[in-house]
């Protein structure tokens, strides 16, 4: 078992308030089952990683939330912890702090809901380079980064003053960690979900069974 926590950083998909680019495309109803999915997908990846400990930093509400009573059920498997924070680069930083924290001071690897194409073998690759290096960084096609773990919690505090959601999130995020003399190693890019053209590419991706692949069905056939 590899002594590490995964940490991963979710909002509940309501309709209307998860996803709003896809939401754009495709509704807000499909576009929060979206969501669900690639959340569920995610949290069974993380569930099967053969890592120490496993937590979700969760904001919204599931009682709203398409998917809602699955993913409470999934939700078993994990410590659950509220985000925190003004904004979300805040509430990343501080999400790191918490899984430590709840954890005994385990190294975080963090993780959002936006790549239902991760595997538990990709999950645990990245968890073992962390234990290798001061901190791991994995870049999206989009520019900005789909897993960032550290060492030591503190290292997650650049992530404060960083803009999240541009194109140059991932290049100033690895120029932050670098510049304060970490080790950064670098993992495997993903595609993630953000719009209605990250879909196929994703959807390619992934199992052919998972949720992803099944609730993004019409809408790759309508494409």
């Amino acid at each position: 078992m590899i002594p590490v926590v995964v940490l991963v950083v979710a909002k509940a998909p309501v309709p209307g308030q998860a996803k709003t680019r896809l939401a754009a495309g495709v509704g807000a109803q499909a576009a929060a089952d979206i969501a669900a999915a690639a959340l569920l997908d995610t949290l069974d990846a993380v569930a099967a990683a053969d890592v120490q400990a496993r937590v979700v930093a969760l904001t919204g509400s599931l009682d709203d939330a398409s998917g809602g009573d699955g993913i409470r059920a999934c939700l078993s498997d994990f410590t659950v912890l509220p985000q925190r924070g003004a904004d979300f680069a805040e509430r990343l930083a501080n999400a790191h702090h918490d899984a430590a924290e709840a954890t005994g001071g385990l190294p975080v690897l963090q993780i959002g809901m936006d790549t239902p194409q991760v595997t538990a073998d990709l999950v645990g690759e990245c968890a073992r380079e962390l234990l290798a290096a001061d901190a791991v960084l994995g870049m999206a096609r989009d520019g900005g980064w789909w897993v960032l773990g550290v060492m030591d919690a503190t290292m997650a505090d650049c992530l404060r003053t960083i803009p999240m959601s541009r194109p140059d999130t991932g290049v100033v995020t690895l120029a932050a960690l670098s510049d304060t003399g970490i080790d950064v190693s670098l993992v495997p890019t993903l595609a993630d979900v953000d719009t209605v053209d990250d879909i196929e590419p994703v959807r390619r991706a992934c199992p052919s069974g998972s949720r992803f692949v099944r609730v993004t069905e019409s809408v790759s056939h309508a494409r």
